[in-house]
């Protein structure tokens, strides 16, 4: 199917790639000329003011229009540009350490962490100081001074928590990109100790909010006496499935049906070729949701679509909960929660075989 869109906003992008990744030929139109440039040249033209100000939704603020500075800089990475970004700030690093130790100084890496509590950090090292600031800056769109202004950011930073989102893992290159983002955090030994650590944010709506209202897969946790009692009813007490469960049951065609109360499941979980293909051999899906996404317009044998109002939508599902850190770890790479007690192997990437290779 041909597909026009006029406007390539936020609506209008998300649409359109959704649309695209479906096998329709889609085309955005835009007044423009500036925004199709840097769409077409792989930038990303549109500014998150969430990432620097913060309204509480709950509070007056969202009334009056004030808000809370969250962050003192901004940086817009290239759409795939996230590797070389991190590598770009590594390679930073690296060098700064190698300048304070030619002076005498102090060291910028924790070598004593990496010495007790990593493997690879040799080969990793020599793979970073083969990448040039040229194929860095074109690949992340980022100049060399603003990635070596965060490197001396976190340089001098005693605990360091990174933050990433699912814009950092949902492509190709997802695991890839968690991977270099843990190899940061291990130069300076921020994993395991106060204050340091990686916190994935979950960005599906109110993936939190259900788990306050007792959504769960684990019976245990639920409190539903409490909710026998109020609302009159007899809540289930079987277990149910978590999303890695939840998946293997789909792929072995034991689930049937599925109901999702917003976000987009085939999109937020790995492995995307097997699992749309699993999806497809679903009889029924129920969709209530507030815009369309990926596991909408991958069609099942019967499909059911229903607008939600944005309080009313959320992930939830009887079938489903997130992963928990445990099975988020890529295999044979490390698990940053327990590594002050256990050796780590730094990821060295393969820069033949990586999408999201700096070229």
């Amino acid at each position: 199917m041909r597909v026009t869109i006029f406007g390539s906003g936020y609506v209008g992008l998300v649409t359109g790639a959704c649309l695209a990744d479906a096998g329709n030929h889609v085309i955005c139109v835009d007044i423009d000329q500036g925004k199709i440039d840097r769409l077409n040249g792989g930038d990303v033209p549109i500014h998150e003011p969430g990432l620097e100000r913060f309204r509480h939704p709950q509070s007056s603020q969202l009334a009056t229009g004030a808000s809370t500075p969250i962050s003192s800089q901004y940086y817009q990475v290239r759409v795939g540009g996230d590797a070389a970004a991190i590598l770009g700030i590594c390679k930073a690093l690296i060098a700064t350490d190698e300048q304070a130790a030619a002076r005498s100084e102090a060291a910028v890496l924790d070598h004593q962490f990496i010495r007790e509590h990593t493997t690879g950090f040799e080969a990793f090292a020599h793979c970073v100081r083969g990448i040039t600031w040229d194929e860095i800056e074109r690949r992340s769109g980022l100049r060399r001074h603003d990635l070596e202004v965060v490197a001396d950011v976190y340089a001098h930073s005693n605990a360091t928590i990174f933050c990433y989102g699912m814009g950092l893992t949902q492509h190709p290159a997802g695991v890839e990109n968690v991977r270099l983002l843990c190899n940061l955090m291990l130069l300076r030994g921020s994993i395991g100790k106060p204050g340091a650590g990686i916190c994935p944010v979950r960005g599906h709506s109110n993936i939190q909010g259900q788990r306050t209202v007792g959504i769960s897969e684990k019976p245990e946790l639920v409190p539903l006496d409490t909710l026998k009692a109020l609302y009159d009813f007899e809540p289930p007490r079987d277990k149910g499935m978590n999303t890695a469960e939840c998946c293997d049951a789909m792929l072995h065609g034991r689930v049937d049906a599925f109901l999702g109360l917003g976000g987009n499941f085939i999109r937020a979980v790995p492995d995307r070729a097997a699992m749309e293909a699993a999806w497809r051999r679903l009889k029924l899906t129920v969709q209530v949701a507030t815009k369309l996404n990926r596991s909408h317009s991958c069609m099942v044998k019967r499909l059911f679509c229903s607008r939600a109002s944005a309080a009313s939508s959320a992930t939830s599902r009887r079938a489903g909960s997130r992963l928990s850190p445990s099975r988020m770890r890529p295999a044979a790479f490390m698990r940053p929660w327990v590594t002050r007690n256990r050796r780590v192997r730094i990821f060295c990437p393969n820069r033949r075989s990586s999408p999201n290779w700096p070229r």
